[in-house]
């Protein structure tokens, strides 16, 4: 199973059901829920943070939670 770190720039995944245990509370709050779709949009100089874009809100994950929260990705 991917995960949100397994994306390229620009792919979109939807947020699997089996990631709600492992998606803190605060990213809970503003729409990381499961089947919520996940752009990734940029990688900082130093792979870390990641800049995403969920149900339109653009966020700043760091890369150790974005390993955590497992995807389905969208067929292009």
């Amino acid at each position: 199973m991917s995960t949100i770190a397994t994306l390229n720039i620009g792919e979109i995944g939807y947020i699997s059901e089996e990631s709600l245990d492992f998606i803190p509370l605060k990213l809970l709050e503003m729409g990381c829920l499961p089947g919520a779709e996940v752009k990734l949009v940029q990688i900082a100089p130093l792979k870390d943070p990641l800049y995403i874009c969920v149900n339109g809100s653009h966020l700043a994950i760091r890369k150790e939670t974005a390993s955590q929260i497992q995807i389905l990705k969208a067929n292009n």
